[in-house]
């Protein structure tokens, strides 16, 4: 309830403070600083501090922090009247994200507070603010928000977050929010635990898996080492003991609630929810046939282990071992993880494409039986998909792929026409004016965000329903995605063309006109950093002819080159 003077009836309040990672390497904003300041702001206006929470090394570009969750949870549970900040950006740097909270806290009779406040709760005020300037953004935050606290509450009950496929040796339960044994798949997880508890390695566990046909966790016929090491060591797999299931409750991931719904006299496993942060963006690219196409980059971070989150799964029926569990773990403690490369770097890795089935061709690594020697292949792994299956030999391909590119380097001026050539057929696919049309868009962008303004003046003033204003505001919204994706679009491409010319400068610089001598002395990675510069694509035809394509589209030896078949 709002008092005549704006003060929220009721008198506790929660201090917040945070601080970033960067801040935090400066002086003079301190987290003790903020919180000083608010408990003297709070004994001057008659508040009763609730609690203290303290976000330290957090961003303000996110509502995903300890310290919010826990005040959101605070004013959740109601009688808060207040939330105070220092600063506005202490609680968010985004609008959007303010007015996500002041709308939430509003519902439940609080308000936020910043010491750096205007003081104003009109219309008018927010406006000013620029809360309601991005209301696009504000519903993106909030349905983004509303499924990350849910997916949080919904494993702090004890369920389980499910995805398309359950884990190895179990099955969803009718309600999908909680695994049961698979009696088909759960025995061969029983096996491999024994076999390596008994002292088998997990190359020769996997090996004897795959030779029983038992389909991989991946579906894949061929069992990897990999996939046994991570089922070894996936607390879901452990049974844990009650001493063990309180000590989770003791660090606070996992709630005393849960934990007492749970038979001391059974064996648990642990499902880990919120390991990681994932971050999702959209980058374009040019195809070939001098269009763009769009695709989703996604970026993971593993979260702080004490932010886990555990969801106890019952392996009453599942035929896990305590003991046998502890003795693989035991077996595998001491063994560092050989790299698949064998101590080689692959020049061309990442640069390789199948022409039949159009998917990346990957490194391969092979031991013989006999002496100990290691053989390296680039190798289509479509099994399904694909009927040309080609298997190169590394060196071979690598080998030929540096001779052509080799003798492109010997001739600067041509290579310097070739990488103009290049970078023109790229602003080619730019149509019109770009400063033009960014200008344009940018304009209408604004457009929009004035006529949001005057809708919501009209609304608070009782000139248009809620129900006009909401068509009014959808519409504009729609203006506004469109004139974003087309400012993106045109950045993208801009910064593309910008990359095209650093890249061609620096490989006339550093490259260009070396002598033979020169080029044989650059190193595996040093090749493999050019070839990224020449945006070079090696694309392997069905019969194991070489095609490579890139930086040079009309270079004699360059688009069409045919190597001689390296097939094994």
């Amino acid at each position: 309830m709002i008092e005549a003077n704006g003060r929220v009836a009721g008198n506790k309040a929660i201090l917040y403070a945070r601080v970033s990672t960067e801040e935090q390497a400066r002086s003079g904003y301190s987290l003790a600083q903020q919180i000083e300041a608010l408990g003297a702001y709070a004994a001057r206006e008659g508040y009763e501090v609730l609690e203290e929470v303290k976000d330290p090394g957090q961003s303000g570009a996110s509502l995903a922090r300890p310290g919010m969750d826990r005040v959101r949870e605070l004013v959740e549970a109601g009688n808060v009247a207040v939330v105070l900040a220092q600063d506005r950006d202490r609680i968010a740097r985004e609008p959007a994200y303010h007015y996500l909270l002041k709308k939430e806290f509003e519902e439940h009779g609080c308000k936020i507070r910043a010491l750096n406040d205007r003081g104003d709760d009109s219309p008018e005020g927010e406006l000013t603010d620029g809360i309601l300037d991005q209301l696009a953004k504000f519903e993106r935050a909030k349905t983004a928000e509303r499924a990350r606290r849910g997916r949080l509450r919904k494993a702090r009950e004890g369920k389980i977050i499910a995805t398309h496929t359950p884990a190895y040796g179990f099955a969803y339960n009718a309600t999908r929010d909680s695994y049961i044994i698979d009696e088909k798949n759960m025995p061969v997880v029983v096996r491999i635990l024994e076999y390596v508890a008994g002292g088998l390695s997990m190359r020769a566990t996997a090996k004897a898996i795959t030779r029983d046909g038992v389909p991989s966790p991946t579906g894949k016929h061929v069992w990897s080492s990999y996939s046994v090491r991570a089922m070894i060591l996936d607390d879901l797999y452990k049974p844990h003991t009650p001493e063990e299931i309180q000590g989770l409750v003791v660090e606070g991931r996992l709630t005393a609630d849960v934990a007492g719904r749970l038979d001391p006299s059974r064996p648990y496993g642990v499902w880990w929810a919120n390991t990681v942060r994932d971050s999702v963006r959209t980058v374009s690219e040019s195809d070939e046939a001098g269009g763009r196409r769009y695709r989703k980059r996604r970026k993971t971070v593993p979260r702080p282990r004490a932010e886990w989150i555990a969801v106890p799964i019952d392996l009453t029926s599942s035929g896990l071992e305590r003991e046998i569990v502890d003795l693989a773990r035991s077996t595998i403690k001491d063994n560092v993880r050989p790299s698949s490369a064998g101590g080689r770097f692959w020049e061309v890795a990442g640069l390789v494409f199948c022409t039949c089935c159009g998917r990346k061709i990957h490194t391969h690594t092979t031991r013989s039986k006999g002496p100990d020697r290691l053989y390296y292949y680039y190798q289509c792994d479509n099994r399904e998909g694909c009927e040309a299956h080609p298997r190169l030999r590394a060196g071979k391909l690598e080998a030929d792929v540096w001779q052509v590119v080799r003798s492109g380097l010997t001739d600067p001026d041509q290579l310097k026409a070739d990488l103009d050539r290049m970078i023109e057929l790229e602003r080619s696919v730019v149509r019109g004016n770009p400063a033009r049309e960014a200008k344009h868009w940018l304009e209408r962008l604004s457009e929009a965000e004035e006529e949001r303004r005057g809708f919501l003046r009209l609304a608070a003033r009782g000139r248009i329903t809620d129900e006009e204003l909401d068509e009014e505001l959808v519409a504009l919204e729609k203006t506004c995605q469109a004139a974003k994706r087309e400012l993106a679009t045109l950045q993208n491409r801009k910064e593309r063309i910008e990359a095209l010319e650093r890249d061609r400068d620096a490989v006339l610089a550093d490259y260009a006109g070396r002598t033979p001598d020169a080029l044989e002395a650059l190193t595996s990675k040093e090749r493999h950093q050019l070839y990224k510069m020449l945006k070079l694509s090696v694309k392997i035809h069905p019969g194991c002819t070489v095609e490579i394509a890139g930086a040079f589209p009309e270079s004699a030896g360059f688009l069409q080159t045919e190597l001689a078949s390296c097939r094994t």
